[in-house]
């Protein structure tokens, strides 16, 4: 017998000469006894997931297809293995799993991260990136290049590479968040709305989503202040006007303008921070979400007001 004293004194047990368990590429059943090579020793090679389920559980069955499909993507990077707990049910025991689906990641021998429960295919790949590094399948170059197109207004350059990611992946959730994304920054509010109102609930909760749905609310409020000139002017009239000057920040955001919509609220902020209940503040953070944690005019935006609320 061999063992091996994980972290939270995790211990596994094997039998030599047990044969492995049958593998499908990435994906293999395992049982306890082959445990120890198709997991623990695997590892040692690349990042292995374990996904334990059983038969009865329904959650377990929504997510091992999303899973399986995510692994194949990483090209081997990464593998997969299932164990049924009611059939093996020690390694689960030692583990401590007590709520299933459950997957745990085992890397160079050891259990090093994991989740339980349902999860998008989003969700899915971030974690997978997380522990194993990007897909090989190109995926995440076409999304690159996309958002470049996207930020450089470059439209049909946009839609052409999200389509070919959904092409590759048709439940890549950021993917269908950048086409959404096209429509509001061209002004087709309409498309984007309908685009969203045929995205699974299921996908709802991806961040890349709900940037999508803030976004559209966005371009919601900005139409209904109609066109920047008016705003403008009265902001000339009376630089003290401090609606004036939010409606217009709303309305150039609207409008795609991020730099001068975020330069107009951090003006309110430095003129009354307090002013509204913070109102200024609040609108950036709205506009932060919309547009995501790693758009230039969010990282800008977030420099610019920290600067002024923690000088």
């Amino acid at each position: 017998m061999s063992t091996l004293l994980g972290p939270s004194g995790l211990e596994i047990s094997s039998t030599p000469g047990q044969p492995a368990a049958t593998s499908g590429g990435d994906v293999v059943d395992t049982t306890t006894q082959t445990f120890m090579k198709d997991v623990v020793e695997a590892s040692r090679e690349v990042p292995v997931l374990v996904d334990f389920w059983a038969p009865w559980c329904g959650p377990c069955k929504q997510l091992a297809p999303i899973l399986e499909k995510a692994v194949k993507a990483f090209k081997g990077a990464v593998k997969l293995v299932k164990m049924n707990i009611d059939e093996h049910p020690e390694i689960a025991g030692q583990l401590g799993i007590r709520s299933i689906p459950a997957v745990i990641a085992f890397r160079n021998g050891q259990p090093m991260d994991g989740f339980v429960g349902a999860q998008t295919e989003g969700q899915i790949r971030t974690f997978l990136e997380r522990i194993a590094g990007p897909a090989t399948d190109g995926v995440a170059e076409l999304m690159e290049e996309a958002a470049a197109a996207l930020e450089a207004g470059q439209f049909e350059q946009a839609t052409m590479l999200y389509s070919e990611v959904l092409q590759r992946d048709p439940e890549n959730a950021p993917a269908i968040a950048g086409l959404g994304m096209v429509s509001v920054m061209s002004g087709d509010i309409e498309a984007a709305k309908d685009l969203f109102s045929q995205i699974p609930d299921e996908m709802r909760s991806d961040p890349a989503i709900e940037s999508l749905g803030k976004a559209i609310g966005l371009a919601d409020q900005a139409a209904a202040l109609g066109g920047t000139a008016d705003l403008q002017a009265k902001v000339d009239a009376d630089p003290n006007d401090h609606q004036a000057r939010l409606d217009l920040a709303v309305a150039l955001a609207g409008k795609g303008d991020k730099a001068a919509a975020v330069a107009a609220l951090i003006e309110i902020l430095r003129r009354d921070r307090e002013w509204n209940e913070g109102a200024a503040r609040k609108e950036l953070m709205d506009f932060f979400e919309a547009w995501g944690p790693k758009d230039p005019a969010t990282v800008a935006g977030r420099r610019k007001m920290a600067s002024i609320l923690f000088a």
